[in-house]
């Protein structure tokens, strides 16, 4: 059994009373059997299926700009919600002491990532700026684990030498050597925030990027994105300001109810390890409404973990619906799972990727499906 008592000199304690009014959670409630940083000793971190940890770290959205109690307003939302999944336990570290630097924070959140990744269970990041992504990747990165990352946001951070880290960390992400990134998925981004040489420049790389636009089309499309996802980002600027009211960037976005689908996949993903959602702004929010809808994608957060449990190994032959597809020159198999009714589709290798009904209808009709082409060209 691995020892985290050391994580003590990172960590700030929490209090469940005071985040419930001084009022204890119901046993029924989501606050009422969470295992959480209190009175000075850690929860059993080898029984949980998904930790808790916040980072209300927020200078990297500039100068003078302060920590944040954002991760214990979500929390309180989040712990008056019903306990519906008993098959899926969680674990609260508390918060992570702010650095002196921003750079002093990245550091810490980087270490106590690093060791929570050998557990490998989900840890949800209660955030905080934007920019603490990089420092969530650079956990992997000291690990020398290569990943795939998955980052929701309305813009693309990629705006060079920025003085303002939220908008420009991507680049360091995406540039640093050694680079451990195999690929990258961009989800939700908003068209005129973004200049067209940023695609350019993803294209090239082929990494993937997902208009606003055609993810709402058909949002079933991001769920093998984010099932062969390790690292997952979410800025809250991706949910319209109707639903968000922190959100006042722009008044287009994600439903709630959409916001929640894809916390739902990301929570149904087996490869997942990390999961951010950053820039939420008490100061802007009203009647705390955000809190409430980032509470509810924790919750459908573990729907989706409860939904991956059942889920049965692809060797299991017996669990899924085999198809044999010929498109073109090419014949593979698609196999659906008959238990959660997701799809895989073969490679040439014989290796099985993620992927969409769709993809299986292209592949029917004598088309080749666009996610097969990216992942043959990415090989």
């Amino acid at each position: 059994m691995a020892d985290f008592t050391h994580l003590h000199d990172f960590l700030q304690p929490l209090s469940k009373a005071s985040l419930n009014e001084d009022q204890e959670f119901d046993i029924a409630q989501i606050g009422g059997i969470t295992d959480l940083f209190e009175d000075g000793e850690l929860p059993d971190l080898e029984a949980a299926d998904i930790i808790l940890l916040g980072v209300g770290e927020n200078r990297g959205n500039g100068p003078g700009k302060k920590s944040t109690d954002a991760p214990d307003l979500i929390r309180s939302e989040f712990y008056k919600l019903f306990y519906w999944h008993k098959d899926v336990k969680i674990a609260d570290l508390g918060n992570l002491q702010q650095g002196v630097s921003l750079g002093d924070t990245y550091a810490a959140l980087r270490t106590v990532l690093g060791e929570l990744l050998q557990l490998q269970k989900p840890v949800i990041i209660l955030g905080g700026s934007h920019d603490l992504t990089l420092a969530q990747y650079q956990a992997y990165a000291k690990q020398e684990f290569v990943i795939e990352a998955s980052i929701a946001d309305a813009l693309i951070d990629l705006q060079e030498e920025s003085p303002i880290p939220a908008t420009g960390f991507l680049m360091d992400m995406l540039t640093e050597q050694p680079n451990y990134i195999k690929h990258y998925n961009h989800i939700g981004f908003q068209s005129y925030f973004v200049h067209p040489r940023m695609l350019e420049t993803l294209d090239k790389l082929r990494f993937d990027c997902y208009r606003l636009g055609k993810i709402r089309e058909n949002l079933e499309e991001a769920e093998p994105v984010l099932r062969n996802t390790d690292l997952f980002s979410l800025d809250i600027n991706i949910i319209k300001h109707t639903d968000a009211p922190a959100n006042s960037l722009s008044p287009n976005g994600f439903s709630g109810e959409e916001a929640c689908a894809l916390s739902r996949y990301a929570g149904m993903s087996t490869q997942l390890s990390t999961y951010g959602i950053y820039g939420y702004n008490p100061a802007k929010d009203k009647d705390q409404l955000t809190a409430k809808q980032i509470a509810q994608m924790l919750w459908y957060f573990m729907d989706g973990r409860s939904v991956k449990n059942k889920e049965a190994l692809l060797e299991e032959r017996d669990a899924f619906w085999e198809f044999h597809i010929a498109f073109g020159d090419i014949d593979t198999v698609f196999l659906k799972s008959k238990k959660t009714g997701r799809w895989w589709m073969q490679l040439p290798g014989k290796d099985f990727v993620p992927c969409a009904y769709s993809d299986y209808l292209l592949a029917s009709n004598n088309e080749i499906p666009e996610r097969w082409l990216r992942h043959q060209e990415r090989m």
